[in-house]
């Protein structure tokens, strides 16, 4: 045979092996109804959010002086132009929480990407090292972990400033022990492996080691965590901006929204209802998703 068909079968070996991970994982998902109704409301909260300048009504930032708020279209002195309703400053609340789904979304991704970079080096660093480097490490994420993680989110985003990048740079720092624990665990598991055992004496280098050896088969958690920490992030980001610390006005974030409408509970329940609805639906799709991810991820609920 040649080399050349010897590639061939190769390629299309692995091809295979992915199809049939792929099949595997779909197959253990998909038994899970929770998390595939929250992918599909996942995924229609992504494509809403990408399209939001064509899919919103009007512009979020736009005040209309004579429709301060204006119920809802199903409401007695609703209208069709907003069918959501107006806020107190007459923007239209349906396009505002189209797009707050933009800054929700964008506030996950950069949060997780942060808390999960960091997380993973400073985890495989801890768990292969061992020793002092790991103590010391540990000892640093024992304190972050002390606090509660609202309260020393609002400390680091008075120390910061507010704003909703310093806020997501808070949300990330309180929510990185969480991946440090994880990784760390995973790689003390792995490390002693065989496979890891034979690339050190092939002549492995701790750089490769660690991140082209052992971390690849520590990722199946850290996936898990970073699905659940996606919609934490999403929660801590509203808090802060209800509390006035996260995104600024006229933003429309859905926790600043909430902050903003607080004054207007009682005579105009739909200011405050709506943001909240978002932030519950979004948070609760996020959370099956996560569930779903650990009951495919996870080699013990395979099996049983």
């Amino acid at each position: 045979m040649s080399t050349i068909d010897k590639s061939a079968v190769v390629v299309a070996e692995s091809r295979n092996a992915t199809r049939k991970m792929l099949t595997e994982f779909w197959f253990y998902f998909s038994h899970n109804r929770g998390a595939v109704a929250g992918l599909v409301v996942f995924v229609a909260l992504v494509i809403v959010a990408l399209a939001a300048p064509i899919v919103a009504p009007h512009d979020p930032d736009v005040q209309y002086r004579d429709y301060f708020l204006t119920p809802p279209v199903w409401q007695e002195g609703g209208t069709s132009m907003f069918l959501l309703g107006t806020d107190a400053v007459g923007r239209d609340m349906l396009s505002r929480l189209i797009f707050g789904a933009r800054f929700s979304l964008f506030i996950g991704l950069v949060v997780v990407g942060i808390a999960l970079t960091g997380g993973i080096v400073i985890g495989v660093i801890a768990g292969y090292f061992r020793g002092w480097v790991d103590t010391v490490i540990m000892r640093v994420m024992d304190v972050i972990l002390a606090f509660p993680s609202l309260l020393l989110a609002l400390v680091l985003v008075a120390v910061l400033g507010p704003g909703l990048m310093n806020a997501m740079i808070a949300i990330a720092i309180v929510l990185q022990p969480h991946f440090v624990r994880l990784t760390r665990a995973a790689v003390l598991t792995e490390r002693t492996r065989d496979y890891v055992v034979a690339a050190r004496l092939a002549g492995a280098g701790n750089t490769r080691l660690m991140f082209k050896t052992i971390l690849p088969n520590c990722l199946a958690p850290l996936i898990v965590q970073g699905t659940l920490s996606f919609s934490n992030a999403i929660l801590d980001a509203a808090a802060l901006g209800f509390l006035g610390m996260g995104a600024q006005p006229p933003t429309p974030e859905w926790g600043t929204m909430l902050a903003e409408a607080r004054e207007f509970i009682l005579r105009a329940w739909w200011v405050v209802t709506f943001p909240g609805l978002a932030i519950l639906v979004t948070v609760l799709a996020i959370n099956l998703v996560g569930d779903g991810l650990r009951d495919a991820l996870d080699p013990k609920l395979k099996r049983s």
